[in-house]
């Protein structure tokens, strides 16, 4: 029987390398690196090198796929305007949907792979031609939220060979291949910026938008100044300068405005949410049905209704408020442990 063809995207990590472990005991592996761009090239040259260092140690090709413009052009540009606009942002959702599973999976299936696999700790379930995207085994480091925005052909042509099994397990595949050194080298939540802080790569890309304005309360009261909007972020407790019995808390952002909104730790409890032009993986979900949503990536996701108010506005209702829902964010809604879509944060 013809092995497949089966391209990984390494990227010198353990889960990565993991993959090509596994996956090259039964298919033809091709390791295949996506170059990307950022505030800090030696971080960027080190990434490259380690993916070029664990190919040769598994004895496989890399090819080098060269995507830094489209990176620049679609994901810092993105990261950049919506923090511009008072939002905060997961660069990981827009970047999987249009970078790593867009242009990567389309330029390795060109060059003949069958499939794209990659270390992600999530499962796929194949029903004839539809495909569903399910939580990943490892409770603690399932990564389905973050793929919540790929679509059927995206995931179609999608291996995820850490999707049942731990982190533990992962390190123990290669360490049994006598492939050591990978623990406590964990990757990035933000893996562009490296040691560079938001505020500082914000402070350069938007020198011209840091205009300081008001620190108010809701009811329009001014306790102080802040330095520019973009330093803040919904539930932001440090950095306020504002003494108090209890502690203050940023609750808002209006940029319309230029005000930074703060109140105390209830005002950051709100029991519902809106999203626009959701995207759905396969049916919409049932106004009547109860579902888990995750309003960001470390939130535990909560019981939920899910209705739809007009062609591209949708409401989710918690049966319980919730802690600093953040605009911009991504609301990943679930029946069990399948992802039926998700939304931007309104």
């Amino acid at each position: 029987m013809k092995k497949r063809k089966i391209g990984i995207a390494l990227s010198g990590g353990v889960d990565s390398t993991a993959c090509a472990l596994l996956l090259r005991k039964h298919h033809e592996v091709h390791g295949f690196f996506m170059r990307l761009t950022g505030p800090d090239p030696a971080l960027l040259a080190a990434q490259e090198q380690r993916a070029r260092t664990v190919a040769a140690k598994l004895g496989i090709e890399l090819e080098v796929i060269d995507l830094s413009l489209a990176f620049n052009r679609t994901i810092l540009h993105s990261f950049t305007a919506t923090y511009a606009q008072g939002r905060t942002p997961n660069p990981c959702m827009l970047c999987n949907q249009t970078i790593k599973f867009g242009l990567f999976q389309e330029a390795i299936l060109e060059r003949g792979m069958d499939a794209m696999a990659t270390g992600h700790y999530a499962r796929i379930e194949r029903t004839g031609d539809l495909v569903q995207l399910c939580r990943g085994k490892d409770t603690a480091k399932d990564q389905s939220y973050f793929l919540a925005r790929l679509n059927q052909q995206q995931l179609r042509h999608c291996l995820f060979p850490l999707g049942e099994m731990t982190k533990e397990a992962s390190y123990q595949v290669v360490e049994e291949q006598g492939l050591t050194g990978f623990r406590g080298q964990e990757s990035q939540d933000i893996c562009f910026l490296g040691p560079i802080t938001v505020g500082q790569f914000l402070q350069e890309r938007l020198a011209q938008a840091e205009k300081p304005g008001s620190i108010v309360t809701s009811d329009g009261q001014i306790l102080g100044s802040h330095k520019g909007l973009f330093h803040y972020t919904i539930g932001q407790r440090r950095g306020l300068g504002l003494a108090d019995i209890t502690p203050w808390y940023v609750v808002a952002l209006d940029p319309q405005n230029n005000h930074v909104i703060i109140g105390k730790e209830e005002d950051l409890y709100h029991d519902r949410l809106r999203i626009h032009t959701p995207h759905w993986l396969q049916d919409c979900p049932d106004p009547e049905q109860s579902y888990q949503v995750k309003i960001r990536y470390r939130h535990q996701g909560a019981d939920a209704r899910v209705q739809q108010i007009d062609d591209a506005c949708w409401e989710i209702r918690f049966d319980t408020p919730q802690r600093a829902i953040t605009p911009g964010q991504f609301a990943v809604i679930y029946a069990q442990d399948r992802v039926i879509g998700c939304g931007e944060i309104q």
